[in-house]
């Protein structure tokens, strides 16, 4: 699957480029960098026939160059994804710990209301006996 994206993204970069090429104005005047070391001219070739091809493969070589800009930006984006993945997981953590502090919290508090109510209903039985005692007294 990794590969067929790769593959898919690879063939946009392509055709973008070959459409960028097609669609760019001529430029006026040779290219000032120097012939790639991957290429040397053949023993007989005509002065026109090196000249186009020192054209031809010093464009191909500054689409190279892009291309390759191109990738180091596509990883300097995939470490800035990683580091926010990261940094999402970490706040995961946070959360789930917070998350963890509201349930301890609501059970204390779930707790005390409970002791409370015991403690309330004990006072009412006391009051009550005491009432009631009391009344017997008077009688």
């Amino acid at each position: 699957m990794v590969q067929t994206t790769i593959g898919r993204v690879l063939a946009d970069i392509e055709r973008e480029i070959a459409a960028e090429v097609r669609n760019s104005p001529p430029r006026v005047g040779a290219p000032t960098m120097a012939m790639p070391d991957y290429v040397e001219h053949s023993d007989g070739a005509t002065e026109i026939g090196k000249l186009s091809a020192e054209a031809v493969v010093r464009e191909y070589e500054a689409a190279a160059k892009e291309i390759e800009a191109m990738g180091a930006e596509l990883i300097d984006l995939v470490k800035r994804c990683e580091a926010m993945t990261r940094d999402a997981l970490a706040a995961t953590e946070e959360l789930k710990e917070t998350a963890g502090r509201y349930r301890e919290e609501a059970k204390r508090v779930f707790l005390h209301i409970e002791n409370c109510s015991l403690v309330t209903a004990e006072v009412r039985k006391t009051c009550t006996e005491l009432k009631e005692k009391i009344a017997v007294r008077q009688r």
